[in-house]
């Protein structure tokens, strides 16, 4: 009885032995096909005057790359940068096209797996501190004021930085945190002395009757990032690769047809064709990350943690990523 047995399971572990040696290697194989995408979510912010974005939607080009793989594209209107990141953390947002570097960091900082795949824009000027009152001429008018903005945005970081070379502390100012359009709206009601505005806001308090304090030139540099779940840039980085070749497309297309352009934002954003080609020229849009943008996100982070808006730092190099 003990010999059958074990012949039994020697004839086992022959058998077991051998389906491994035959079976092993197309198993390892199959379990290496990439899952197949069924769609691909990319945030899609039009202001203050992201180009790229508006070109890339209007012309159709993420819907004819991806679509040549049945892949559907969707473009949630998500304009902050929290609520952009809090969807990449769920998995409701692949691409974060324009985020603001703040809101990277903050992100990274608290968990959130995304990874920097290249820069979206560079543009200083086109971020500012307006107040209505004329009485408020500079930055150092506005201790003891009460000053409106979103909080954990580039905004916010100019207003931190301007009291600061003023040599005002942060609470000498009182921040309210508030979306744009509800800021200016306080502003030029008197409910607050000055307002955090960027984008074609600016043009329309100018209209109201206020004028700009400070804009973020020699303060900051305003870097805008294109960024990635981490696990989408793991498990598909050829998808990864082919949509910053779309986005290099827009910028060709952008040179290319000018004029189109200028038109599409004006319709998208309000704006007059004058007004879009004053901003347009604010803006760079060299999606490449150079020393000076590694060194920019580590000089805000820095600040950030300065300012008690950030206690875990991360190490920005880490966040940057390349599809391979």
């Amino acid at each position: 009885m003990m010999v059958k047995i074990g012949k039994i399971f020697v004839l086992g572990l022959l058998l077991t032995m051998l389906a491994v040696g035959c079976g092993g290697p197309k198993s390892t194989e199959k379990q290496a096909v990439p899952t197949k995408v069924d769609a691909i979510n990319i945030s899609y912010v039009k202001l203050p005057l992201n180009v790229p974005s508006i070109v890339e939607k209007k012309v159709g080009l993420f819907e004819k790359e991806f679509g040549k793989d049945n892949i559907k594209v969707t473009f949630p209107e998500i304009i902050q940068g929290p609520k952009m990141t809090e969807a990449m953390a769920s998995g409701d947002l692949d691409f974060a096209n324009a985020l603001g570097g703040t809101s990277a960091i903050l992100a990274a900082a608290n968990g959130v797996p995304l990874k920097v795949i290249g820069i979206y824009s560079r543009a200083p000027k086109a971020f500012t501190i307006m107040a209505k009152d004329p009485a408020i001429k500079s930055v150092a008018d506005l201790k003891g004021k009460k000053v409106a903005g979103p909080k954990g945005t580039i905004l916010h970081q100019l207003l931190l930085a301007s009291l600061e070379k003023s040599g005002l502390k942060a609470d000498e100012a009182s921040f309210i945190n508030m979306d744009i359009p509800p800021a200016m709206t306080a502003m030029l009601n008197g409910n607050v002395e000055a307002a955090l505005i960027a984008g074609p806001a600016v043009s329309k308090a100018q209209e109201a009757g206020a004028h700009v304090i400070t804009t973020g030139e020699d303060l900051l540099s305003a870097t805008i990032v294109i960024a990635v779940r981490t696990e989408f840039l793991d498990k598909h980085p050829d998808l990864v690769k082919r949509y910053l070749k779309v986005h290099a497309d827009s910028l060709q297309y952008m040179k290319e047809h000018t004029d189109d352009v200028y038109k599409m934002a004006a319709e998208e954003t309000g704006l007059s064709m004058e007004q879009v080609k004053n901003m347009y020229a604010l803006y760079d849009f060299n999606p490449a990350i150079t020393e000076n943008d590694i060194r920019d996100l580590e000089k805000t982070q820095d600040f950030l943690k300065q300012n008690e808006m950030l206690t875990k730092t991360v190490d920005i190099r880490g966040m940057i990523a390349t599809a391979q």
